[in-house]
Order: C-alpha cells, then sequence, then structure tokens
C-alpha cells in the first residue's frame, strides 16, 4: 500500500536503518590456483567501528550520516527532525520505514511523534525480524559486499573516505542522489 502510495506520488517513502563497518572487511570472492588459499594481513590495530544511518528513497535519494562508534539518539532523532522540516517545508507527507531498533522508540523520540505527524512525518514500523521486508538492507549488503569486500583500511578516517566513495559510486550506479549529513558535534546520550 505504501510502495503503490509513493510510486504514484502521493508520499514520499523512505526506508532507515544503521549498519556499522570495521578497519577489516571481508574477503572477496576471488579465484586461486587449485592448494592456494586467498589471505589478507591484517593489521594489530582493531579500531573503532564506523557506524552509518541513512534513508533511502528507492531510484531517487540515498541520505546518510557517519558516526565513529555506535548511531545514538542524537544522531537518530537529527536526522529524522531533518526529515520532518523537509515534509514540512514541501507539504508532502513523508512516511519513514523502520525496525524497532531501541533508539527508534526510546521515551525521547516518543515524545516527538506527535510534533512530526504535524510536519507531515509518519513512521512506520516493520515487523520484528523482518530485516528483508527492508531495502536498504540491500545498499548495505552491497556497500560491503561490491565496493569494500577485502579491503583493509589504516584508520577510521581511510575506512569512513571508502564508505563515502562506495555510496557516490552506487549512487551513479543506481541513477540516485547521495547527501552526507554532519552530526552535531555532542556524542553523549
Amino acid at each position: 500500500m505504501l510502495e503503490l502510495a509513493a510510486a504514484t506520488g502521493e508520499i514520499d517513502l523512505k526506508y532507515l536503518d544503521e549498519s556499522g563497518f570495521c578497519l577489516w572487511s571481508e574477503p572477496s570472492y576471488t579465484d586461486y590456483f587449485k592448494g592456494e588459499q586467498k589471505r589478507l594481513e591484517q593489521s594489530q590495530r582493531r579500531g573503532r567501528r564506523l557506524s552509518i544511518i541513512g534513508f533511502l528513497q528507492p531510484l531517487i535519494s540515498f541520505v546518510y550520516g557517519l558516526v565513529i562508534g555506535g548511531v545514538n539518539r542524537k544522531s537518530y532523532i537529527q536526522m529524522m527532525e531533518q526529515e520532518a522540516d523537509d515534509a514540512q517545508r514541501t507539504g508532502r507527507i513523508r512516511v519513514i520505514v523502520q525496525d524497532n531498533g531501541p533508539i527508534h522508540r526510546c521515551s525521547d523520540v516518543q515524545q516527538l511523534w506527535s510534533q512530526w505527524e504535524k510536519q507531515g512525518l509518519y513512521v512506520f514500523f516493520l515487523p520484528k525480524y523482518c530485516s528483508e521486508m527492508n531495502p536498504i538492507e540491500l545498499e548495505w549488503q552491497h556497500l560491503k559486499k561490491d565496493e569494500l569486500a577485502g579491503k583493509m583500511f589504516d584508520d577510521e578516517l581511510d575506512l569512513a573516505y571508502a564508505v563515502i566513495d562506495g555510496i557516490q559510486i552506487r549512487g551513479a550506479r543506481g541513477n540516485y542522489n547521495t547527501q552526507r549529513i554532519k552530526f552535531n558535534g555532542n556524542r553523549s546520550d
């Protein structure tokens, strides 16, 4: 039903999710001579996790933000506030489809739902354990398996640049716009 309303232009439909990356990515598939095994030398430094939160509007746009560590409720709220402001500015109803993650349902967020709805932003929760119903999951998979597979990075900055480049490549291939959001400096929950 939501997809039909989006396809006919009645609403803006976006899919939200978070994912993470580390300095070592999975080896990609490749051919080797019989008896040889693909081997990647890993650095001693494990590094911190790079997390991403994104909104995918299929065939139209991909808006995302990167953080070192995990995505917290303040980063999530900042992204949702921007979506609510855009919905109000354009006068178009915007529906965000997302999972039931703790930051999506915390009390600070629940207090904002009615305000967001007044601005034209509505939240639709997927059933639990149904990540396959969220198309953004495929974006994460392709980003990791196609753009970053088999690569290792010296530090989090190199990893962040690779993720940004990978997203731009995927956007160009899929013919959709990409936009990176920079979060406010406050990282505390």
